[in-house]
């Protein structure tokens, strides 16, 4: 059964499931988006609350506020403190787990089989029950400020930040998850306490689950432990800018590298360009055979790091390269880069490569799905991006589909040196020696 179709909603009653292969997906009377997909083969269970709110859908003045809250609901709830949360799973050989992108806030937790409820209890604690005081923000504001000293010490995580605020041009896309100095410094209590009235038990919420259970009773688990989530309107991230032109900012900075991003907006996760892009990125910069690999770091020798990165959000995405180098081949690595971008968004892949590259995806995808913790993200991913739930054998399918014509575009559209931002941290050039 197509899965776009399989989407069970009620207003009241008891809550149906839809099956797709081992995957089924629930929508309580409340609202909770419930996914889970049954893996008999093994012990263990992965699974978590998303909480649609993230870094892009932050006002200015409260830059960070979502990563912050993040922190602060670990810092007790209505029934445990730190130390209770923490050991209510590490006592059982589980864990938990936590992080914030630019549109979600996610808390997961591992847990063998038998122990899925007490992970569930957990888990809905921290998302509805945080006591969130003043005197706990004060510590946890030390702590993320160490976080951002962390990323500021760090330049090939820190060039990736400052590329972000010259491609996406203002747009919330660009701001830094973790906030700055100054705003975290200043990030008042009760805006916290705001943002978690409005977008937790206001929001939208969507709870997955992969690994040894069964459907229904994780759902009933779920109603029982978020009977105070009340849902409510979904917040809108605002369109980004439209098509870049080529620019490059340098930033000077000590050290023995110059890193380096090069990178251009694609369209978001629900493109038709998502798998053709996928398979171009891999193809020019996803392993030691990739293009670029082999020109910049085997045939002349110009970085140790080399790599191709993507990540799609529901608004856009961006697809690039990262590399580090010495100052004095700066000049050097920008303008080979460059030129294997020219390449091929002029003649795209051929045959062989097509070949190669989608046996290599398809790879990729079967081993991370051995994981149920893949499994798990895989499956929340379904409904926070409102895309059909996909078997893996759909999903290889739709991998295989992709044509050469829809790559040679894609490149053309998306590769091509004169859409590119490049953003650069390090020393000035030195001349070559």
């Amino acid at each position: 059964m197509n899965a776009s179709t399989s989407r069970v909603s009620l207003d009241q009653g008891p809550v149906v499931g839809a099956v797709t292969g081992r995957m089924r997906e629930s929508v309580t009377p409340e609202g909770i988006r419930v996914l889970t997909e049954s893996i008999p083969s093994v012990r263990s269970v992965s699974t978590g609350i998303w909480v649609r709110q993230g870094s892009a859908h932050e006002p200015e003045a409260l830059t960070g506020a979502s990563h912050l809250l993040e922190h602060m609901v670990f810092k007790g709830t209505a029934t445990r403190g730190p130390r209770e949360i923490a050991l209510a799973l590490e006592r059982v050989g589980g864990t938990l787990d936590a992080f914030t992108s630019r549109e979600h806030t996610s808390y997961q937790a591992r847990v063998l089989s038998e122990h899925l409820s007490v992970a569930v209890d957990v888990l809905a604690e921290l998302v509805l029950s945080p006591l969130l005081r003043e005197k706990d923000l004060e510590l946890e504001r030390q702590v993320v400020l160490e976080e951002i000293a962390t990323v500021q010490d760090t330049p090939d995580d820190l060039v990736f930040e400052l590329h972000a605020e010259d491609l996406w041009e203002g747009h919330p896309y660009g701001r830094s998850i973790l906030g700055t100095p100054e705003s975290v410094a200043k990030m008042p209590i009760d805006g916290l306490r705001s943002l978690h009235q409005e977008r937790y038990l206001r929001g939208e919420l969507v709870v997955a689950a992969a690994g040894h259970l069964e459907h229904d009773e994780f759902v009933t688990m779920v109603r029982e432990r978020l009977a105070g989530w009340t849902g409510g309107e979904v917040s809108q991230i605002p369109d980004p800018p439209g098509r870049p032109g080529y620019r490059e900012h340098r930033e000077e900075r000590d050290g023995a590298q110059t890193h380096i991003v090069v990178a251009t907006r694609t369209p978001g996760r629900t493109a038709p360009t998502r798998f053709p892009l996928v398979l171009l990125s891999s193809a020019f910069g996803g392993g030691m055979s990739s293009r670029l690999f082999q020109r910049i770091r085997e045939e002349l020798a110009l970085a140790y790091s080399v790599f191709t990165f993507q990540s799609f959000h529901s608004r856009g995405g961006v697809s690039g390269v990262y590399a580090g180098t010495r100052p004095e081949n700066a000049d050097l690595a920008v303008e080979a880069i460059l030129e294997e971008f020219h390449r091929i968004a002029g003649s795209g892949l051929d045959p062989e490569e097509v070949r190669e590259v989608k046996d290599q995806v398809k790879g990729q995808v079967m081993l991370s799905l051995e994981s149920t913790s893949s499994r798990l993200f895989r499956l929340a991913g379904f409904a926070l991006y409102d895309q059909p739930r996909l078997t893996l054998d759909e999903l290889l399918e739709t991998i295989e589909a992709v044509t050469t014509q829809e790559l040679e575009e894609a490149a053309g559209a998306y590769f091509t040196p004169e859409v590119q931002v490049v953003t650069r941290l390090g020393p000035e050039n030195a001349p070559p020696p």
